[in-house]
């Protein structure tokens, strides 16, 4: 997955396709905006293959599958935000104190893990729910943007077409998701999740209203659909990728293997995010002042692929290698006769999360930046 990215991302020809829809081409888009959602069952398959071909124990499939993944694409994504905020020093000169009080996320973190690490997942779960959710608005929103903006001058994307919208990719997850929380049955990996949730919400209402919320925005949905297709406004990369998007991301929670469907989505949304952040690196070094605002960024990212961003976004991970070789020693001596799994875990997701949140928590001010790709427009 990590070569595939390197190799079709931005080159230095930039080749976009201006006066039409997509972001950048339609090549481009149809690989990493809308059929890479395709990647999202291959990790539970290779799961499934090591338990009943070579006869692994479930976690110990589990973890391997979440560690390739980790290192492979999810980790590499998680680093590369960096590339945007905190080796650049125009982000940093904007929001200062949002780098400054990003080192509280660590504390946080490491502070759940060896305190309630039940907590911490479900905070994860549903904050990184929420981030995947949030870059689908996003993509979402460039092509409106685009549309608007560079496409056909003047005209608007309704209110009402966005709340639509909007509604349906933000809600397609949690039917199931309600579903399992309302049978006492949400767990990820072998920590029960349940535990943590308020029993007000362990009943039958909760999956009845998260089901209903959803399903009015489908049939919403469906009917705006059929409005622009028949008076011929409709935007067919957006609705393309919105309408994969909730079909692929509906069943993701009624999988057994909660953990390891979810990096299914992890899989796609990291590997749709390298691409996208690339591009815009690629953008900022031709049409703006990489190399002066984040000379190592540049330095790196002077080949025609991008195999130099993702080598840098990779070589970055070793932060979360030191964290997990000092928690994972931490833990035994701080727990004495620690289960395997509760060891494991709490390592993981300490060297994991840490930067993971601090992904989450800056993205959330560079998705609000819906202008990023204009320069390559004009």
């Amino acid at each position: 997955m990590s070569a595939t990215t390197a190799n079709y991302a931005p080159s230095a020809a930039l080749d976009q396709d201006r006066p039409g829809l997509w972001l950048r081409n339609r090549r481009w888009d149809m690989i990493f905006m809308i059929l890479s959602v395709f990647v999202v069952p291959m990790p539970y398959i290779f799961y499934l293959l090591g338990i009943r071909i070579f006869n692994l124990d479930d976690d110990v499939s589990r973890n391997i599958v979440n560690g390739f993944v980790a290192i492979a694409v999810g980790g590499p994504h998680m680093m590369s935000t960096m590339l945007r905020t905190g080796l650049d020093s125009d982000f940093k000169k904007r929001y200062p104190m949002l780098i400054r009080s990003s080192i509280i996320i660590p504390i946080i973190v490491v502070s759940l893990a060896f305190l309630n690490l039940t907590l911490l997942l479900t905070i994860f779960f549903f904050w990184a729910m929420l981030h995947v959710m949030h870059q689908v608005t996003y993509i979402v929103e460039l092509y409106n943007h685009k549309e608007h903006t560079i496409v056909k001058k003047g005209s608007a994307v309704s209110l009402q077409a966005r709340i639509i919208d909007y509604a349906v990719v933000l809600t397609c997850l949690f039917p199931m998701a309600a579903y399992k929380i309302s049978n006492g049955s949400f767990a990820v990996g072998t920590n029960d999740l349940t535990k943590v949730i308020p029993e007000a919400f362990q009943a039958p209402w909760f999956f009845i209203a998260a089901a209903g919320v959803f399903f009015v925005a489908l049939i919403a949905y469906i009917i705006k659909t059929i409005n622009e297709y028949r008076t011929g406004i409709i935007n067919w990369p957006k609705t393309i990728f919105i309408s994969l998007t909730v079909i692929v991301f509906f069943p993701l929670a009624a999988f057994p293997n909660l953990d390891t469907a979810f990096q299914g989505a992890n899989t796609w949304h990291s590997f749709q995010y390298l691409a996208i952040t690339f591009y815009i690196i690629k953008i900022k070094q031709k049409y703006g002042d990489l190399n002066h605002t984040a000379p190592l960024v540049a330095r790196f990212s002077n080949r025609k692929d991008s195999w130099g961003l993702f080598a840098l976004s990779t070589m970055m991970l070793v932060g979360s290698v030191i964290v997990f070789i000092i928690v994972y020693q931490l833990a035994g001596v701080i727990i004495p006769n620690i289960d395997p799994n509760r060891h494991f875990d709490t390592a993981y997701y300490t060297a994991i999360l840490s930067f993971l949140w601090i992904h989450y928590y800056h993205d959330h001010f560079l998705f609000t930046n819906f202008e990023v790709l204009d320069p390559a427009f004009e």
